[in-house]
């Protein structure tokens, strides 16, 4: 199958970036160095092109679009205030879930849905199979560009390219905002642990934006990123990824992110077991983990109990550039999730000793007030 290309796509080869297939697209892995990138956004800032991630529009009556996104989303919609962001996740019929995605509010009678680039177009088809009523679901992902932003000087870098002050964009809101002729959405959002912005134009102004932001960024020392340190930063985030810590089977507390599973009066789609998880406690979810002995974590490694009994597995893993150690996200038996834990991993036909990790792996510039 040929692969989807974003509107980036020939300067991204311009600019002598390694190019791998993702989630049917063609996208740059690195330009310079996944550790070099990786440390630049966390000091500085980066810019990745997240133009391949799906947009997806719920618009009509506002108590029927309403009623139509609880009834699919397992966290509370109707808690939402207008430019307001929110994590959530589109859940199947057997509690599992079809995509993690984040929800923008921009009225009662219109939502975007931000979904995974792999995942989208079954996003769509999902709930198209359930919306009835007066509403609408458009999948418009082919007309909008989306590039992120990210790190401790991203705010000032953005700031200075706009001419205004954008502290009054708290995190996980949102605003719209007219530039070069065009609405434009910029919201306080990212999957780095830093503080920065993901920025949805026209394709033609999003690759204006791309040259632009790295030119007045030199002086900030932004550099572009590619997928190989997104992973990284978002694993030392602790952030989940579609296709290793969530997926058609695992519920949402079984994949660590319980914080968005909501009860609510009418119940969604795998309503009974995902709050019986809740509740009751899954009998697997997912932690981090960190390497004790020299190795690297990579996923689908068999973990181990110390006297031997196999209890999980890992889902993700790197050396981390920021704190010099292997570490990683597992999907292990419940009672063996606790901090600290001490378990085995395999790697390469030798058991290595690890620990479990329930805390942050990192403490980013991201501004945790959503």
């Amino acid at each position: 199958m040929e692969l989807k290309q974003t509107p980036l796509h020939s300067i991204h080869k311009e600019m002598g970036a390694k190019m791998v297939p993702f989630g049917g697209w063609d996208m740059p892995v690195q330009y310079t160095g996944i550790i070099q990138e990786h440390l630049a956004t966390r000091s500085n800032a980066g810019l990745f092109d997240v133009s391949h991630m799906g947009e997806i529009f719920v618009t009509g009556d506002a108590k029927e679009v309403l009623d139509f996104l609880e009834s699919v989303t397992c966290n509370t919609i109707s808690s939402m205030k207008d430019g307001q962001v929110q994590y959530n996740a589109v859940v199947n019929d057997l509690g599992g879930l079809v995509d993690d995605i984040t929800v923008y509010k921009f009225n009662d009678t219109k939502y975007m849905i931000c979904s995974n680039a792999s995942n989208y177009e079954a996003v769509t088809k999902h709930l198209l199979k359930y919306v009835k009523g007066n509403v609408t679901v458009v999948d418009d992902s082919k007309n909008w560009h989306q590039i992120a932003l990210q790190g401790p000087k991203a705010d000032a870098i953005f700031a200075k390219y706009l001419g205004k002050d954008l502290s009054n964009i708290l995190y996980y809101h949102f605003t719209e905002m007219n530039w070069r002729g065009e609405n434009i959405i910029v919201s306080r959002t990212g999957y780095t642990g830093e503080d920065g912005f993901e920025i949805y134009t026209s394709n033609n102004l999003g690759v204006t934006l791309w040259k632009e932001l790295l030119e007045i960024g030199k002086d900030f020392g932004l550099v572009p990123v590619g997928l190989g340190a997104r992973d990284t930063l978002r694993l030392e985030a602790k952030y989940p990824l579609y296709g290793h810590e969530l997926n058609a089977e695992w519920t949402p507390v079984e994949s660590g992110i319980n914080f968005i599973v909501k009860e609510k009066p009418k119940p969604y789609l795998g309503y009974d077991r995902i709050i019986a998880d809740k509740k009751n406690g899954p009998k697997q979810k997912i932690v981090g983990i960190r390497l004790m002995e020299p190795g690297v974590l990579r996923e689908n490694f068999p973990i181990f109990s110390p006297d031997g009994k196999e209890i999980g597995k890992s889902t993700s893993g790197t050396h981390s550039p920021s704190r010099k150690e292997s570490l990683g996200l597992a999907i292990l038996e419940t009672e063996f999730a606790k901090n600290q834990t001490e378990v085995f991993v395999e790697i390469r036909g030798q058991k290595k000793l690890a620990k479990v990790e329930t805390g942050a792996f990192i403490q980013g510039s991201v501004r945790n007030n959503r």
